[in-house]
């Protein structure tokens, strides 16, 4: 397994739209324990293909406190959403950054799993907040869309001056999708 590089906004390579899987096999299971690994490491409870420069539709994620029950999502499509929450987050593309974003409370998901089995899974709380957030990631969109523009230029500065200076900006909470 390996640790890999985690994009940073306003890395235009996070505007790439993932493309489906075509086929669960070896290679996309070495990519999964790689994100994984990445995303525990960083530490986050999320991780889209997207934000590892594999434009792919396929997340990770694991919202345990135990940090204990990774799941794994290839080709995700929300089937329904209901109900709305406004709740705060963060993201490893956007280190140090928090605000919060309206979101559906309930949602119904379909995907495969690393076998490539097909599954349906209702979620609610962080885990629908978490699956939504990295579902957007696949489609090139990052939560700081959601911002005003004044509050997104801003960012973009702040984060464009401080990879300048080759620093970023401060570790991410525990938590960050």
């Amino acid at each position: 397994m390996a640790i890999l590089n985690i994009l940073h906004f306003p890395d235009p390579r996070l505007r790439t739209k993932a493309q489906p899987v075509e086929k669960v096999d070896d290679d996309l299971r070495r990519l999964i324990d790689d994100m994984l690994e990445t995303m525990y490491d960083a530490p986050g409870i999320g991780l889209a293909a997207t934000q590892v420069d594999v434009h792919k539709r396929l997340l990770v994620l694991d919202v345990s406190e135990e940090r204990d029950r990774p799941m794994v999502f290839v080709n995700p499509r929300i089937l329904s959403a209901a109900g709305r929450e406004d709740a705060q987050e963060g993201c490893l593309s956007v280190p140090g950054y928090y605000e919060y974003v309206p979101r559906a409370e309930r949602i119904t998901v379909s995907a495969l799993d690393r076998e490539g089995e097909h599954f349906e899974l209702q979620a609610e709380g962080l885990l629908a907040v978490c699956l939504q957030h990295e579902m957007d990631h696949l489609d090139g969109k990052l939560f700081v869309d959601y911002l005003s523009e004044l509050k997104r230029k801003r960012l973009r500065k702040r984060l464009e001056k401080q990879a300048r200076q080759g620093q970023l900006a401060g570790e991410p909470a525990e938590g960050a999708v």
